[in-house]
């Protein structure tokens, strides 16, 4: 019988051992998936994956020789699917956070394989729906895109209208989202982070992390952090320190300097 779709998927995973077995598991598989790159550290993967996008899902290790995966997820805004493969089983929950199908301790067994790929076989119509109603949101004016003016928040029974130039940055807090204004005023919208970046110019807004993105003008000052990251004061200031993974420290710097 022919296989009518064979999924590309890649690897990344730092042990050659490791990559080695998951790509016997992959062709021991009934849906034998077409492996189209190992990659092996956070530099490498964001490097490719800022040129490749002809694939449906990633096989990743968390623990990198040069960092943690999640860096390279933070930094590129990644929508495909992922299966984590670890020898650890501290980072389950971040994992979770992300767009984790499932999470295989290693060493990964046939039956684990097996189940990663029918969970992601159940979700993936609701996925891929989503996916192209993005894309047809995106493509909607292919001429000219148009960027939000305006955001509505609700207090209580009121509704208050923020300009864009009003706006300093987003940020979340749990399942919350809330606007904060030049003035220091706090309002909880009703926007994802990931929304509001399709949402806002990207030339005047930057994704500081999972937890923040802000205008250019709030960006008060950049230091530089231990590990290569970034450290961010914002005005008005947060309570919480605002760190740059070390993945997203070339992109911050080559944005502020447009």
């Amino acid at each position: 019988m022919v296989n009518e779709h064979q999924m590309r998927v890649i690897i990344i995973e730092d042990e050659p051992l490791a990559q080695d077995e998951l790509i016997r598991l992959l062709n021991k598989n009934h849906r034998k998936p077409d492996v189209v790159a190992v990659l092996d550290s956070v530099e490498e993967s964001i490097k490719w994956l800022k040129n490749n996008d002809d694939f449906e899902l990633i096989f990743m290790d968390i623990q990198l020789s040069d960092g943690m995966s999640f860096e390279i997820l933070d930094a590129l805004e990644i929508q495909k699917p992922v299966i984590f493969t670890t020898a650890y089983d501290q980072y389950l929950m971040q994992a979770f956070k992300l767009n984790s199908i499932d999470y295989l301790l290693k060493p990964v067994h046939e039956d684990d394989l097996e189940n990663a790929f029918r969970k992601l076989e159940k979700v993936k119509a609701h996925y891929y729906a989503e996916k192209y109603r993005s894309l047809e949101d995106f493509i909607g004016n292919t001429n000219d895109k148009k960027y939000k003016l305006r955001f509505l928040a609700q207090i209580g029974e009121r509704f208050i209208r923020v300009p864009k130039e009003e706006v300093a940055y987003f940020f979340a807090d749990g399942n919350l989202v809330y606007l904060v204004t030049s003035g220091g005023k706090k309002y909880p919208i009703e926007y994802t982070l990931d929304q509001l970046c399709q949402q806002v110019d990207p030339d005047e807004f930057f994704r500081l992390n999972r937890t923040y993105l802000a205008h250019v003008e709030s960006i008060r000052e950049v230091h530089k952090y231990f590990n290569g990251r970034l450290f961010v004061n914002l005005n008005p200031p947060t309570e919480e320190n605002i760190i740059v993974s070390r993945a997203k420290t070339k992109l911050l710097i080559e944005w502020l300097d447009h």
